[in-house]
C-alpha cells in the first residue's frame, strides 16, 4: 500500500494537492454496483490525547456482509486547516487499509470528493495514492449549494459550486430523509457513484460501509492505550 508523505507546513500540503489533483481520473465509470468488493474508511480523533483511529472495512457488495476489517491508531501529524483536512487522516487510513488481506474494488469515503473547496478531498487523494477507484459520502455539503431532491429515494439533484459547475449530488437515500452529499473521487462517474451510494444504502441514510466504519474506529480510539 503507498504511503503518504506528511507536509512540513500548510504551503507544502497545498503544492501537493495541486499536483495530485491533475491525476485524478474522471473517464473511467467504475466498477458496477452489488458486485465484488467494497471498503469503507472513516476515523476518528482523540484530540486530548493528540490521537486519530482509522478503519477500513470491507463488505460484500452483493449481500452487505463484512468480510474483514482493520484498524490504525496514530499521532495527528497535520495541524488542522480547513480544505487539507486529508493531510491529517491520510497516513491513517492507508495504514488501515495496507492492513487487509481483501482487494476492494471501491473504496467509500465519509467525506468529500470533487466537492472539496480545492477540487480534492479525501475521496480523490486516496484515489489517487492506492490507484483505486474511490468516492466520497458527505452528510453535508461543505461550502456548496443544492435544491432540494424530491422525496422519494433516488431523487437527486446536482450540487454546484459558486460558478455553477457540477461537483456532486444532494441524493435522497431513504423516503422523506435528507439526503447524503456525493462526489466523485477517482476512476468512478458521477452516476455510478450514485448508484453505489444507493445500493449501500439499504435501510438507514448512511451506507453501510460508513456506518461499519464509524462504529469500528470509535471502539479502536476508545481501546487505544
Amino acid at each position: 500500500m503507498t504511503t503518504a508523505k506528511t507536509p512540513a507546513d500548510e504551503a507544502e500540503a497545498r503544492a501537493i494537492q495541486d499536483v495530485l489533483r491533475h491525476r485524478v481520473v474522471l473517464a473511467e465509470p467504475g466498477p458496477p454496483p452489488g458486485r465484488g468488493l467494497v471498503a469503507g474508511v472513516d476515523v476518528a480523533y482523540d484530540d486530548a490525547r493528540d490521537l486519530v483511529a482509522a478503519a477500513a472495512v470491507v463488505l460484500d457488495a452483493a449481500t452487505l456482509e463484512v468480510v474483514e476489517e482493520a484498524t490504525a491508531v496514530g499521532r495527528v501529524s497535520f495541524p488542522y486547516v480547513p480544505g487539507l483536512l486529508a493531510f491529517r487522516e491520510l497516513p491513517t487510513v492507508l495504514e488501515a487499509l495496507g492492513a487487509l488481506t481483501a482487494a476492494p474494488g471501491l473504496v467509500v469515503c465519509d467525506g468529500y470528493g470533487l466537492a472539496h473547496p480545492r477540487g480534492f478531498g479525501l475521496a480523490c487523494h486516496l484515489g489517487v495514492v492506492t490507484g483505486l477507484p474511490a468516492i466520497g459520502v458527505a452528510k453535508n455539503p461543505f461550502t456548496f449549494t443544492a435544491d432540494e431532491p424530491g422525496p422519494r429515494r433516488g431523487d437527486a439533484t446536482a450540487l454546484r459550486s459558486a460558478d455553477g459547475t457540477e461537483v456532486g449530488r444532494a441524493l435522497r437515500t431513504q423516503d422523506g430523509i435528507k439526503p447524503v452529499y456525493v462526489s466523485v473521487g477517482h476512476r468512478v462517474s458521477l452516476e455510478n457513484a450514485c448508484a453505489h451510494t444507493l445500493a449501500l444504502s439499504p435501510r438507514f441514510r448512511i451506507p453501510e460501509t460508513t456506518r461499519h466504519a464509524d462504529s469500528l474506529c470509535r471502539r479502536a480510539l476508545g481501546e487505544a492505550s
